[in-house]
Parts: structure tokens; sequence; C-alpha cells
């Protein structure tokens, strides 16, 4: 039987006014908009006003991003759309547990804003870059990566394109050395490098703060970035591994297919996991639901 994923977006699509055609047009995504607006003041005006420089900062970033997400996704649970399973990418991964009843609203809000705080801070103390490499393997991407000292691939997003995080005085010529081996590299504009090494203490943060945190059972499953597969066994390890460990975004996707998804729905900031799940495989349908009209169509 054909079943419906629910993917949530990670950070790096955000623009100003996103999420702000669902908050007028649903009353289930203003009411999460609302909230976070109580939790931290300021949030709605990020999103709707706030400039490409605002936006880009972590600290804001995270939240915002998230809130859109999470915003999109009760939007589209309004008109009566009940995924089988959901995932997200990266920081998408929380708004999918809170969706998932595994966290409340409030909660996951409380924690991506900390979560926002550890990875800024860790790249400060622990500069590092990204760029995503394109026209080569993973496998190929593995190799260069090998020959730094700091260089590691983070995010494998499709079977042509994979993320790495470096040192910032190794990115160049780890990008150099993708051109030479006839593939692409395009450093992305990102305030750190996530995904790595170089997010151990946030990573560590992370598993201090969840001490505090209480986590129910999924009631819908969610697939963990780490393990590619659905949420289980120790779920706080889980969370705070993902800071520092690599998204495993390709293979989650090709373990949601095997089990029977057909029908993707990207839900929160932009278009790329729509693209990539396209790359992936050719038998799903995949779209996205950010404004009023992707809603409508959807519908």
């Amino acid at each position: 039987m054909a079943k419906t994923a629910l993917v949530f977006s990670g950070q790096g699509a955000q623009y100003t006014g996103m999420g702000k055609e669902l908050y007028e047009c649903s009353a289930a995504a203003k009411a999460v908009f609302d909230m976070a607006e109580q939790i931290r003041p300021g949030t709605i005006r990020q999103c709707f006003e706030g400039t490409k420089e605002e936006l880009s900062v972590t600290i804001n970033t995270q939240p915002c991003v998230f809130i859109t997400d999470l915003a999109a996704a009760a939007a589209v649970a309004e008109k009566g759309i009940r995924p089988d399973f959901v995932a997200g990418f990266s920081l998408g991964e929380i708004a999918a547990l809170a969706f998932a009843g595994m966290l409340s609203y409030e909660d996951a809000f409380r924690l991506v804003c900390k979560r926002a705080e550890l990875m800024d801070q860790a790249a400060k103390e622990c500069p590092g870059a990204m760029a995503a490499v394109m026209k080569l393997t993973p496998e190929q991407t593995e190799e260069i990566c090998s020959s730094f000292a700091q260089a590691y691939p983070v995010n494998y997003n499709s079977p042509a394109q994979t993320v790495v995080a470096a040192a910032a005085d190794e990115i160049d010529a780890l990008c150099a050395k993708v051109k030479e081996q006839k593939g692409k590299a395009v450093r992305l504009a990102v305030s750190g490098a996530f995904h790595s090494p170089f997010m151990d203490s946030a990573s560590q943060g992370m598993r201090a703060y969840l001490e505090n945190v209480t986590l129910a059972e999924p009631q819908i499953p969610v697939y963990a970035n780490c393990t590619a597969e659905p949420y289980a066994g120790d779920y706080k390890a889980l969370i705070a591994e993902q800071i520092n460990h690599p998204v495993r975004w390709q293979k989650t996707i090709e373990n949601m297919v095997q089990a029977g998804t057909d029908r993707f729905i990207e839900v929160g900031v932009g278009k790329t996991l729509t693209g990539l799940i396209k790359k992936i495989s050719a038998e799903v349908s995949a779209v996205n639901i950010e404004n009023k009209e992707g809603l409508d169509a959807l519908v």
C-alpha cells in the first residue's frame, strides 16, 4: 500500500518572509508561530522581515527555520493529511520529532534555541567551512577528504552530491582537488563546520541539556539522520550525536521508499529536499509546501 512521508527542511534555504503566507492562511500554522513568539519574542519579525544577514546567523537561523517547518506541517495536518513516516534534514529532524509527538512543540522550540546556541559557540571555538561536492560519487569525495588533516564528508545528499566540512585553512585546497578530479565544489554560506568533529563540544552540550528533557514514544516513525533508520534505542543519544555526525539523507530516503513511501511532502523552507529526493528515486513523487499556493495545490 502506498505511503506518504513528511520531510522537514534544514537550515541554508532561509529567506525573508518565510512562513508569512502560512501564518495568514492557516490557523494551525499561526498557532505554531504565536507559540514561538511567546518563548522567543522577535521570532515572527525575523521570519517575516529579517534581513539575509540577520537570518544567516545560526542563533537566528535555526529557531526561524524550525518554526517555519513545524508551521507548514501543522497546516498540512490541518487539511487532513496524515503521514506514515517523517524525517528531517539536520535541524529539520527536531521538527520531525515534535510533529511525531516525541516532544511538545514548546520543548522542541526551546531545544532548538539551545542547539543553535551550542553550535554557534562551537563554530566560534573551532572555525571551519563547508562545501557541496557535485559530479563525484560519495566514495570519491571520501577519498579526497582522507588526504586532508581535517576534512570530513558530512551530508550524504544524493548519488552525486556530498557536502564536506573542513578546517578553514583547508577548504580552498579541497575545492581545488575536487575540480582536478572533474567534480564541482561550491562553498556554502554557513557559519561553521556542522555534522563534523568541529561540533563535538556542541554535541556534548546537547547531551547535558537533554538530561532534563522528557521524550515520549513517537506516534509516527521518525527516521534518524545518523542511522537512516527509524528512531530506536537511546533517543537522546541520537539527538546529540546528530550534531557531530553525518546526515545520511540518501540512505534515509532509500529506506523510506523501501518501506513503501511513494509520496514525499517537504514542509518548511525551500525546495532543497524535494530536488534531492527526485535525484535519489525517480519512482516517487515529491512536492514542497512553504506557502499558500503549495498548500492549496496539495489539497
